[in-house]
């Protein structure tokens, strides 16, 4: 394990200036800085506290957090049953709270005792995570997916399933068929639209803008896609909903408004868990194993502050599961299922 004198040594720096850029004391140059927090970086050095080493592995929102989301609980419990058989402590840090003011993420995860981090993200905190990766520190990213990035990304691939969800709708005899997506952008959701759009294109179907959707990703959220929906002109006889509660939280409110699901409205949600089998009807969904890619994220985050370069992620894609919110299209019209 390096010490400080060993980062000095390096660094070509003294131990008192390697300490004041780790505890990000204002007297030292943003080049020296730089330099000595690459070589700890790289040799993956650890703050010790006392005489033992911290043990900390972070889940880290570098955006706004998301924390009372099915995936987001999935995701912890799987990182946290990864975590059973090692010597690790799972830690929150939202990094906007958590940052010091001129303090660089590395200085931040030293300063707090963080070994390596989880990254929950989205596409409006990418720079967070571009700057991350520049500075090598143990990370991978979840809940989003960086193409152009120096760290590897967990997530389950959805755009295949979304495509089979939408021909199965086109296949019980829907041509009028929305989505809804987050009001909140990452590649889950770029994904689960263009497998959509996918499907439409392929079969000749309409699809304008009245008919993609954006809510937040709550049962609020479905509540108020359902309310457009019945107040549309043309009212679509079928919708896939991108998120898990927003998905539970439409078919609540449909019920709610005296309308019969499948055979008023057909729905297909999205579930990271198994709340598909909570909803009556039982839900159509497109699934993914969240649990699974929390305890894949740790893996591979364990091998990386381990440097071993062999590294390979194994997430698997999403699938369609077909229940009870789902049915032929009925023969009435849009305007007989408005009144």
């Amino acid at each position: 394990m390096p010490t400080v004198r060993d980062i000095a040594k390096q660094t070509g720096v003294s131990i008192a200036t390697v300490s004041r850029v780790l505890n990000n004391h204002p007297s030292v140059s943003s080049e020296v800085r730089e330099k000595v927090m690459a070589v700890v970086n790289a040799r993956r050095y650890v703050t010790t506290v006392g005489k033992r080493n911290t043990s900390i592995i972070a889940y880290v929102y570098t955006g706004e957090s998301s924390l009372g989301s099915p995936f987001d609980m999935a995701l912890l419990e799987g990182v946290n049953n990864a975590l059973k058989d090692s010597n690790y402590n799972l830690m929150i840090v939202d990094l906007r709270r958590s940052r010091r003011n001129g303090e660089t993420c590395s200085q931040m995860f030293q300063r707090l005792g963080i070994r390596g981090a989880v990254l929950r993200t989205t596409h409006g905190s990418k720079a967070v995570c571009q700057e991350i990766a520049e500075q090598g520190f143990p990370s991978v990213v979840v809940g989003d997916r960086h193409d152009d990035m120096q760290l590897p990304c967990i997530f389950s691939e959805s755009r295949s399933a979304s495509r089979e969800a939408v021909e199965y709708l086109i296949s019980l005899g829907h041509r009028r068929i929305a989505i809804s997506v987050n009001v909140v952008e990452d590649s889950d959701h770029v994904d689960r639209l263009a497998g959509y759009r996918d499907a439409m294109s392929q079969h000749g179907l309409e699809t304008d803008s009245q008919i993609i959707m954006r809510v937040p990703a709550h049962r609020k959220g479905g509540a108020q896609l359902i309310r457009r929906v019945v107040t549309a002109v043309d009212r679509p006889t079928a919708i896939y909903i991108t998120d898990p509660m927003a998905a539970v939280g439409a078919m609540y409110e449909a019920q709610m408004m005296g309308l019969s699901i499948p055979d008023d409205l057909s729905i297909i949600g999205f579930d990271d868990t198994e709340i598909r089998h909570t909803a009556l009807p039982t839900m159509t969904s497109v699934c993914q194993n969240a649990t699974s890619l929390g305890m894949e994220a740790y893996r591979v985050l364990l091998n990386q502050m381990s440097q071993d370069k062999s590294i390979s992620t194994n997430s698997p894609a999403a699938w369609l599961e077909i229940h009870d919110s789902t049915g032929q299209v009925a023969e009435k019209s849009s305007a007989d299922l408005s009144k």
